[in-house]
């Protein structure tokens, strides 16, 4: 093997890593696709569209993600207070990603019906 193959495929893998590591668990791939398909969403509307999530682990996803700038969080200065959740152009630019991983899902689905 070439020097060249190898680093870039050294790269490659720490580049596949470092995505990973930041959409790790169970939930934030789900929150992506949510706020993806929602396109402007509030908190409690989000928690209950991901069935099963405590506000505690949806607080810390939305959190992480945002600290990665996937996500926007944009509070309102009203009573009761607002806050409402977009994705950026960052996370915007996972939406073919989310898309591809839907069609994979529904053919593996299917074909595993057939089994």
């Amino acid at each position: 093997m070439s020097e060249d193959f190898i680093k870039n495929y050294t790269e490659r893998e720490e580049s596949i890593r470092y995505a990973l590591n930041i959409l790790n668990g169970k939930w934030k791939l789900k929150i992506l696709w949510e706020i993806s398909r929602c396109g402007t969403v509030r908190f409690n509307k989000l928690q209950k569209n991901l069935d099963g999530i405590s506000s505690i682990m949806l607080s810390r996803s939305l959190n992480e993600l945002s600290e990665y700038n996937l996500v926007n969080r944009k509070q309102y200065s009203e009573i009761p207070p607002r806050v409402e959740y977009t994705l950026t152009d960052l996370g915007k630019s996972l939406c073919p990603v989310l898309h591809a991983i839907e069609e994979w899902g529904a053919k593996v689905k299917s074909k595993n019906k057939k089994n």
